[in-house]
């Protein structure tokens, strides 16, 4: 599909619809009329006959052409087809295409298999130009018929690559379509007709896929197909954009959260809670005729990236503090530009949730005389999110609150705001740096003076630059010199061992450092301070493209635990990266764009240079384009999935992320923050000014009373 097709689409079918003359092709189909194929193929200007008997088919269709035998009973009852179906066909001189079938001829088979992580793989040469050999497509939830054949046409395995399988075929793979050996019949051991609602990807691909199928079964037609995706960007590449496109947006992205059915309800409260405490990670999605809460019960984390074969996702479950946070951020600024008292109650809520009723800080938390006072839980009930203490995390819910408050006038959370800034700002080591997370059992073994006095060095602003940046706000308001000092230090450090020295070097992390230097730059407004802000914006700047986007670029194979697949055993195993090499054109909405957003928005309040306005400009449109769109599924409409190809145009990457693939929408992180950048934009402000009036100071002196308690040591209870 192209960039600009929707309009395209949009003509075609008004010209049906007048009555142009639609060409006949010579295929009949046997599937039920409601068949994504044959709908698609009907609703792209041409005549078929369908029928519901598949001897009905063979005995009406003209000798030489075709009959395509649909998998309508998938994937719990596979097509049955009788063996005299196959020689009626050759007595006829039919071509046959059959999905999913209960038997093949000559062909062992086993039970159906469904996948998790295998792809489709095209496997020759006669799936045409725009499908090379190794070219990966996705099939949602697919299951399949296990068989071994030579020569497929396209196989099913556990490939890594982002459009290509890099490292080939592993044994492992089954074909999913093939030649039947002696005959003109093509077998599809799934359901590759229900590639509409089962939101195959890329939808071009598909396309290109089922257009040279027809051409197989009938040479003398060239099909175009044409359709519109049920989950889309709300805008194409090219298309004009309303005025108020950054209004909508965000509108759209506020009414994410409202229809998106992740506010836990009271019915389904007890459910998730004892789901959590089993350590459990999702759900189905939610009927929409049940309950939704009002933020009283919290927010979960989002949709994960499978889709299943239907075309839905399902729930991920954790109730996390930066989530809860973010979205009560988000909510509130909807609320503030544009009167939604809904959103304001919802996001009040959401707060009074992670502070007071989740138990995220209670407990040894809420004990001035424990040395996790003031900390900041990940998440809430499960005791694998519990026990963690990630300082990344509490950072973002901490400027999440902050602006939340902002936004709502209110100074609820001061107190706990406070709390958490002076606890991580004393679990951070002698030169600003800290652990990637410091868990509970940790810090009650050895105290917090012991990561107190460390000198850990990390370079990774994914981890520790948003706390940098609330360091720095911390001592604007309150005049503390331990949390500039330790900021200062740190960020010097880490722009010394810029670009080689961090441990990913990539896009996210260039991204995440904007936030600091800019406020740095408003605290002290030095040559240095300006030089190493225009060396990351410089940077980052040089790699946006007309379009807008900032593509993911990794500096090497990435580090720690984040790192690209060297192998096909290792597609799905960890996190990663969307991309398999630098040049694939993906953007990360959930690690990346948004938070470049806010760090465009911040350094170009911070300096007034016209180039970082001019390129935040063209990410904000970038991102409202690229916005998903869905009548049919309203639970991720106004959302951003995590991964978008850029030149496709489509929601597509390297999805091997074990948790958070392509396809996952995070209710925090980078959608939240781009709906409130959205906002800040249209209120021409930025998050330094509208937090600048914060009374947050007004707890500095008891909360300082109440770390006292605790002298640091190992604790005894």
């Amino acid at each position: 599909m192209s960039l600009c097709r929707w309009p395209i689409v949009a003509l075609l079918l008004m010209m049906i619809a007048v009555g142009v003359e639609a060409k006949q092709l010579q295929i009949s189909f046997v599937c039920s009329e409601k068949n994504d194929l044959y709908k698609v193929v009907r609703h792209s200007g041409y005549k078929c006959a369908r029928f519901d008997s598949q001897a009905e088919a063979i005995q009406s269709s003209r000798p030489g052409s075709a009959v395509l035998v649909l998998a309508d009973g998938y994937p719990d009852n596979r097509t049955t087809v009788d063996s005299d179906i196959y020689d009626a066909a050759a007595g006829r001189n039919l071509k046959l295409y059959i999905e999913y079938p209960s038997e093949i001829p000559g062909i062992a088979t086993e039970d159906v298999r469904d996948t998790q992580w295998e792809r489709a793989v095209v496997s020759s040469d006669e799936c045409g130009e725009r499908l090379p050999e190794m070219h990966i497509l996705s099939i949602s939830g697919c299951h399949f018929v296990p068989a071994k054949v030579d020569n497929p046409l396209i196989s099913i395995a556990r490939v890594a690559g982002f459009d290509s399988a890099v490292y080939g075929l592993p044994d492992s793979a089954y074909p999913i379509l093939f030649r039947l050996p002696g005959r003109e019949v093509l077998i599809a051991t799934t359901n590759l007709s229900g590639f509409v609602t089962g939101r195959y990807a890329p939808s071009a691909d598909w396309g290109a896929l089922w257009e040279r199928i027809i051409g197989l079964l009938d040479p003398a037609s060239k099909v175009a197909l044409k359709w519109e995706p049920i989950v889309r960007p709300a805008y194409t590449a090219c298309d004009k954009l309303p005025s108020d496109f950054e209004k909508q947006a965000l509108v759209q992205g506020a009414g994410w959260y409202l229809n998106s059915r992740l506010l836990v309800s009271e019915k389904e409260k007890p459910e998730i809670e004892k789901l959590l405490a089993a350590n459990s990670a999702s759900l189905p999605f939610l009927a929409a005729d049940q309950p939704i809460g009002d933020g009283s019960c919290g927010i979960l984390e989002g949709y994960a990236a499978a889709i299943d074969y239907e075309g839905n996702q399902r729930r991920l479950i954790p109730l996390r503090a930066d989530c809860n946070t973010e979205v009560a951020m988000a909510l509130s600024m909807h609320s503030m530009v544009n009167g939604d008292q809904k959103a304001s109650k919802i996001a009040r809520n959401l707060l009074r949730y992670v502070y007071v009723d989740s138990g995220m800080t209670g407990g040894d938390r809420g004990n001035p005389k424990h040395p996790a006072f003031g900390l900041i839980a990940w998440g809430a009930i499960s005791p694998a999110w519990m026990c963690a203490n990630y300082g990344d995390d509490n950072a973002r819910a901490l400027l999440a609150t902050i602006l939340a408050q902002s936004c709502l006038d209110i100074r609820d959370w001061d107190e706990y705001i406070m709390r958490a800034l002076l606890a991580n700002l004393r679990t951070t080591g002698k030169l600003g740096f800290r652990p990637d997370r410091i868990d509970m059992g940790n810090l009650e073994q050895h105290g917090w003076r012991h990561f107190h006095d460390a000198e850990v060095v990390n370079y990774s602003p994914h981890f520790e630059s948003y706390l940098w940046a609330c360091n720095i706000w911390a001592y604007k308001q309150t005049g503390y010199k331990p949390f500039i000092e330790s900021a200062k230090n740190a960020i010097k450090m880490t722009m010394d061992a810029y670009p080689s020295g961090w441990r990913w070097n990539d896009t996210l992390e260039r991204a995440r450092m904007l936030l600091c230097l800019a406020w740095l730059v408003r605290l002290e407004d030095t040559a240095e301070h300006r030089a190493w802000l225009k060396t990351l914006t410089d940077d980052l700047i040089s790699k946006q493209q007309p379009c807008g986007a900032l593509p993911e670029l990794l500096g090497g194979a990435g580090g720690g635990h984040y790192r690209i697949p060297e192998s096909n055993e290792a597609y799905g195993t960890g996190e990663t990266p969307l991309i398999q090499a630098n040049g694939d054109p993906a953007t990360d909405q959930l690690y990346t764009s948004g938070f470049a957003l806010l760090g465009l928005c911040e350094a170009a309040a911070a300096t007034g240079d016209p180039a970082l306005k001019a390129a935040e400009d063209k990410l904000a449109e970038y991102l409202c384009r690229i916005q998903v769109r869905s009548k049919q599924l309203p639970y991720v409409n106004g959302s951003w999935f995590r991964a978008f190809d850029f030149k496709r145009w489509d929601y597509w990457a390297s999805s091997a992320d074990a948790g958070w693939g392509a396809w996952s929408s995070e209710t925090g992180w980078g959608s939240a923050w781009i709906t409130a950048v959205l906002g800040l934009r249209l209120k021409d402000t930025c998050v330094w000014d509208m937090t600048s009036k914060s009374r947050v100071a007004d707890h500095f002196s008891v909360v300082r009373r109440q770390l006292a308690e605790n002298d640091g040591e190992p604790w005894k209870q």
